[in-house]
């Protein structure tokens, strides 16, 4: 089973008026030192964010898949203690991540959850998976209840 994650319109505008700020700004001083070492920033800003953006979720009976754009993560079903759906709250704590840029990804902190690592595009298509050795995800795709159901079908297994 496969699900693409969609971005919320926030999370979309805000990429894009980001994006358009930033490249505007390499153009608002003409000098050549200034454009060649903000676009270098530019470029290794969205390196980062292209390595942990979330494109899509995806499982099979072996493992969870989620596909980023340079990279795909691997959580075996078998390390997998817990799934359920659970859309973060609106105290979740940024730690170290993107609170919508590109996606909603990185460290978050949330007193009833604790620690966890997320990626996702909308908060309303979230479930949480808990791994065994005390690891926690928040994942979101389109059908997310869907996704839930079968990876806990997986789990029963």
């Amino acid at each position: 089973m496969k699900q693409r994650v969609e971005l919320s319109t926030y999370s979309f505008i805000i990429t894009i008026l980001c994006l358009g700020i930033l490249v505007w700004t390499i153009f608002i001083i003409p000098e050549t030192w200034w454009q060649i070492g903000w676009g270098s920033f530019i470029a290794i800003l969205h390196i980062v964010c292209l390595y942990y953006m979330p494109l899509s979720i995806a499982a099979d009976e072996h493992s969870i898949y989620i596909n980023r754009s340079l990279k795909v993560k691997r959580i075996s079903i078998a390390e997998v203690k817990s799934v359920r759906l659970c859309p973060p709250t609106m105290g979740a704590i940024r730690i170290c991540g993107s609170g919508g840029y590109l996606g909603y990804w990185g460290w978050f902190k949330e007193r009833d959850l604790g620690k966890y690592f997320a990626y996702y595009g909308k908060a309303s298509d979230c479930f949480l998976i808990e791994l065994s050795d005390g690891h926690k995800y928040m994942l979101g795709c389109k059908n997310a209840p869907e996704m839930v159901e079968f990876i806990a079908k997986q789990l029963k297994r």
